[in-house]
């Protein structure tokens, strides 16, 4: 009999802390430290990486240094020495917005520019608006118009759907309608699709039937893409959720940070999206790269991503940060594989021996 799970035995996963875990930090991190991190985590074999948001900074003033960092990345000597093949990597940055797309077609054009760009929708309308300010429908028009756009400027399009499995403004939602927004962004040419659960909403049973249905509708596994936040415990359940539903493409940040945008920077209040939707907002972030990244080494999958280097980037991460994250695998780490002699209580041999018990004899003998 198989006991085992059903789960892809290889999969992808991309780091997005330097974007979506610092976007809710209330303090700007330095350009050189943004730079330091993204390479390190290429040269800890991370292919896919989200760097920054090309919004206003205004709003998102953490990203106020989004073409510096582009281009310093792009321009690394750190990675040149390393010679690190950029056709394996895929650089990320989020658009929102018409203008930001126009922003990153710029950037591509001078040769610093992103591989690929994201847009969002949420299926909360609410939701949506609160994070766009526009209607749904006025936003597929809009992104309709900015895929034509990117994909003559040979940049892949990312098509975000968010409130999968509720709201943290309007409660609960339809999957349905997250699989017809799927279909939707396919339609107008997006290259991929985010299934994101952006306030931890999902449950894992939720999240294998999701993905269930949407691979039954839209069997192209390669497309679909998770984000999970743990905000209530359960990412790494959801993960494996997912696993088993056959998604092999994961996002993740550095000691499990990120979420709504800061409405705080320094010693200021800025506007943000608004109030939080928690009452915590340290307790809150996506899955830890770390902890999804040795997960999956232990139950066999390959990452492609050396993660040795993951852990003492996420012990470094918190020192960036100014304080401890939500990684557990960077305290505890692997799981031993070979006894730890310092471990053991001395005389259990000796035990066995004047008891007459062989040294692997677990049971009495039978009289």
């Amino acid at each position: 009999m198989n006991f085992s799970f059903n789960y892809p035995k290889k999969v992808v996963v991309g780091d997005i802390s330097i974007r979506d875990g610092l976007q809710h930090e209330e303090r700007f991190i330095s350009t050189d430290a943004k730079v330091y991190y993204a390479e390190q985590l290429i040269l800890a074999g991370v292919k896919r990486l989200e760097l920054t948001n090309l919004g206003s900074p205004r709003n998102l003033p953490q990203f106020r240094d989004a073409e510096e960092l582009l281009r310093r990345v792009r321009e690394s000597k750190t990675l040149a020495k390393a010679g690190v093949n950029w056709d394996e990597i895929e650089i990320t940055t989020v658009t929102i917005r018409e203008s930001a797309v126009d922003r990153a077609i710029e950037l591509k054009k001078r040769g610093v520019g992103p591989d690929r760009i994201l847009m969002m929708v949420s299926t909360d309308e609410q939701h949506h608006f609160a994070n766009s300010g526009v209607t749904l429908p006025e936003y597929w028009k809009e992104a309709e118009r900015c895929i034509k756009k990117a994909t003559d400027a040979g940049l892949k399009f990312n098509g975000t759907v968010s409130t999968i499995w509720g709201s943290p403004i309007s409660g609960p939602t339809k999957m349905e309608d997250a699989i017809a927004f799927t279909k939707n962004w396919l339609d107008l040419g997006a290259t991929d699709i985010e299934h994101a659960d952006h306030d931890g909403s999902s449950t894992p049973d939720l999240v294998y039937r999701y993905y269930s249905m949407l691979l039954d509708a839209i069997p192209r596994p390669e497309v679909h893409l998770a984000h999970f936040h743990t905000t209530r415990g359960w990412g790494l359940a959801n993960v494996l959720a997912a696993l088993q539903a056959g998604i092999y493409t994961f996002e993740s940040t550095l000691g499990g940070i990120g979420g709504q945008p800061a409405n705080f920077m320094d010693d200021c209040p800025i506007p943000g999206t608004g109030n939080y939707y928690y009452k915590d907002p340290n307790s809150v972030g996506l899955v830890s790269t770390e902890d999804m990244l040795l997960m999956m080494e232990e139950m066999g999958i390959e990452t492609g991503i050396d993660i040795d280097k993951i852990l003492k980037l996420g012990t470094l991460w918190e020192r960036t940060v100014g304080r401890r994250l939500r990684s557990s695998a960077i305290l505890h780490g692997r799981i031993p594989k070979d006894p730890i002699e310092s471990y053991k209580k001395r005389g259990l041999a000796e035990r066995k021996a004047k008891l007459g018990e062989a040294p692997d004899q677990v049971f009495p003998v039978a009289i």
